[in-house]
C-alpha cells in the first residue's frame, strides 16, 4: 500500500475519526484508525464498539491499494506537526507504515486490518434525508438535557421521534426536558421512535456543517446511520423505552410572564455567583410587571436582581437550579423568552415567545 495525498486534505477525515478513538481500551487496535485505499478514494475508519466513524477524501492522483490500521492519535498529531501545504506520502511494508514529508521522516508499527472490528449491516427498516443544519439545530437546541451517567440508561441519550410529517428530538435528565421539532421534514416514513446514546449524539452533532449537502439518516433495529459525501456516522442505538415527554408538560400554566432573554440571562449570571455551589438554586419572586431573583449561599451571602417583564397575575415566589435556566436561555435565539408557571410545587414551561419551535420544561425547586 502506497499514496500521497496532501496535508490539510488527510488532517480533516483524521481530525473527525480520530475524535471517536477511545484513549483508554480493552483491544489496542480500538486505538488505531483503519486506512483502505481503493484506486484514488482513501477511507479512514475509527470506532469505540459503540459508534463507527468513516472519513472519505479523494487522493489527487490514485495510489497502491490495500489496507491496514495505523495509531490514530500519533498518526494525526505527525500530520497536524508537519508545515502546512506539504505533502505526506505513506508507505506500508511488512508491518510498518512509513510517513514521509520532506525531510521528515516516521516509521509507525500497524496492526493488521483484519483485526479492525467493524459494527455489523442492520436492515434499514426507516430511511430519509435532512438538511444538515436542521439535524444539527435539533440537536444544540436540546442535547443539554441528556443525563450523563444515570441508571436510568435510556436517558443518557436522545429520542429521535418520527411521527406524522414531523421530525422531534428530545432529551430529559429527569429534572428538565428539551423538545425541538422539525415540522413538515419527512414525507412518505413510518412513525418511529429510537434512542441514540450520548456520545453519538455528541459526535454526529460535532460532524454537521452548513456546507455539506443533506445527511441520509438510515434507522435500523439496533443502529442509525447518518451518511454525507464526506462521512458515514453509524452509532448502535440504546435499547429501552424512554418515558412518555408529553404527559410532563405543563398544562395548565395560566401564569405568563414574557421577559428580554439577553437581560434575564445576564441577571440570572450574575446572581447564579452567589448561588449555593452544590444545588444552584435561585428564588424567584413575581409580582406585576416585575421580577425579583434572588440567591443566597451557606456563607450568608446574597445577590438580588429586579427584572422588568409583561406579567398581570398574582405574586408568586418559586425556586429552581439557575443552571438548568441558563442552559434553556443559551440556545433560544429569540428576543423575548415567555415563562408559563401555575404554582411553586409546578414545572414551569419555556419557549420563545413568537411562534419557535422548541419547548423546556423545569421542575421546581424546594428552596
Amino acid at each position: 500500500m502506497k499514496f500521497s495525498i496532501p496535508r490539510d486534505a488527510l488532517i480533516k477525515p483524521l481530525n473527525l475519526v480520530a475524535g471517536v478513538v477511545e484513549r483508554r481500551n480493552t483491544l489496542p487496535v480500538l486505538a488505531n484508525v483503519l486506512v483502505q485505499l481503493e484506486g484514488d478514494q482513501l477511507s479512514l475508519t475509527g470506532t469505540d464498539l459503540e459508534v463507527e466513524l468513516v472519513g472519505r477524501v479523494q487522493l489527487p492522483t490514485p495510489g497502491e491499494a490495500g489496507e491496514v490500521t495505523l495509531p490514530a492519535r500519533k498518526l494525526l498529531d505527525i500530520c497536524k506537526s508537519l508545515p502546512e501545504g506539504s505533502d505526506v506520502q505513506i508507505t506500508v511494508t511488512d508491518a510498518k507504515a512509513i510517513v514521509t514529508s520532506g525531510r521528515s521522516r516516521f516509521t509507525l508499527a500497524t496492526l493488521p486490518a483484519r483485526e479492525f472490528p467493524n459494527i455489523e449491516d442492520s436492515i434499514g427498516t426507516h430511511r430519509f434525508s435532512v438538511e444538515p443544519q436542521q439535524l444539527r439545530r435539533l440537536i444544540e437546541r436540546t442535547s443539554f438535557a441528556m443525563a450523563q451517567q444515570d441508571v436510568r440508561y435510556y436517558l443518557n441519550g436522545m429520542l429521535w421521534e418520527i411521527k406524522a410529517n414531523r421530525l422531534r428530538f428530545v432529551a430529559t435528565d429527569g429534572h428538565r426536558l428539551a423538545i425541538c421539532t422539525l415540522p413538515g421534514a419527512l414525507e412518505g416514513v413510518d412513525d418511529a421512535q429510537v434512542i441514540l446514546p450520548r456520545k453519538g449524539v455528541l459526535e454526529l452533532g460535532r460532524l454537521l456543517h452548513d456546507d455539506d449537502e443533506a445527511v441520509t439518516v438510515i434507522l435500523g433495529n439496533n443502529h442509525l446511520r447518518a451518511t454525507t459525501a464526506g462521512f458515514t456516522f453509524t452509532s448502535k442505538l440504546v435499547d429501552g423505552k424512554f418515558p412518555d415527554y408529553e404527559r410532563v408538560l405543563p398544562r395548565s400554566a395560566e401564569k405568563v410572564v414574557v421577559g428580554s432573554r439577553l437581560d434575564l440571562r445576564q441577571a440570572f449570571t450574575r446572581t447564579a455567583i452567589l448561588s449555593n455551589e452544590k444545588y444552584r438554586g435561585v428564588r424567584l419572586k413575581l409580582s406585576p410587571d416585575t421580577l425579583e431573583i434572588v440567591a443566597n449561599n451557606p456563607e450568608q451571602e446574597q445577590a438580588e436582581e429586579v427584572v422588568p417583564v409583561e406579567y398581570a397575575g398574582d405574586g408568586l415566589e418559586i425556586g429552581f437550579n439557575v443552571g438548568y435556566l441558563l442552559d434553556v436561555l443559551a440556545v433560544l435565539s429569540g428576543e423575548e423568552v415567555r415563562f408559563s408557571l401555575s404554582d411553586p410545587n409546578s414545572s414551569a414551561l419555556l419557549e420563545e415567545s413568537e411562534a419557535g419551535d422548541s419547548l423546556y420544561v423545569v421542575m421546581p425547586m424546594r428552596l
